[in-house]
């Protein structure tokens, strides 16, 4: 190639060439990351421009064990915007259950078929695979504490679940979740690993464990 043709191509800023780089350095990390590592809390850092907050692992612990108990031998269990407790649930290396972490971070998809791109501005556009009604519990995080967001999100958990629904948000939708999904308030109260403006609770609609934890 001539000097000419060199000078013709079109050469990438110093700022630009460091954040390409930042990129691909980054996908490989995720790309590279096998065996049990994928899956503890944190290897997938906090993007707050998508309102991502994670949950301490001893309340992702305690979360993936109602849904356990909740979803019984066999059960099939959907976590919707809720990966920390997906990650809590396959490091538990349980084979009596199914998992589906239905998530809109394409970085997730490291989790392989059990990932399913959501987007809950659209609920209900999911993958033809998965059936209505087709798992016995679904756990719930929206992202974002809005009548919307949540009115939307609801519209996805009542798609997917065959009736029971835990729900952590805020306590200021206490009564949007009411009426949404009629679920109330527990006694547990879910913790993050940074500290959040806004106090956070769990809800269900069936008599559950963490009705009886203070």
């Amino acid at each position: 190639m001539s000097n000419s043709e060199d000078e013709d191509l079109p050469q990438l800023s110093s700022h630009a060439l460091a954040a390409l780089q930042e990129f691909y350095a980054e996908q490989k990390q995720y790309t590279d990351l096998g065996g049990d590592d994928k899956y503890n809390i944190g290897i997938i850092e906090e993007n707050w421009q998508l309102s991502q907050f994670w949950y301490t692992p001893e309340t992702a612990l305690h979360l993936a064990e109602e849904a356990v108990a909740a979803a019984g031998e066999g059960g099939r269990i959907a976590c919707v915007s809720a990966p920390s407790v997906y990650q809590k649930l396959r490091e538990l290396h349980r084979e009596d259950f199914s998992i589906c972490i239905f998530e809109y971070d394409h970085r997730f998809a490291i989790y392989g078929e059990e990932f399913i791109f959501y987007d809950y501005n659209n609920p209900v556009d999911l993958p033809e695979k998965i059936a209505a009604h087709s798992f016995d519990i679904v756990i719930a995080d929206p992202p974002y504490l809005s009548e919307e967001c949540l009115r939307k999100t609801s519209e996805t958990i009542k798609y997917l679940t065959r009736g029971k629904i835990l729900l952590c948000t805020g306590a200021v939708m206490e009564e949007e979740a009411a009426k949404l999904l009629g679920v109330k308030m527990c006694k547990f109260i879910p913790r993050h690993t940074r500290t959040l403006g806004n106090e956070f609770r769990c809800y269900v609609n069936y008599d559950s464990g963490l009705d009886r934890e203070l």
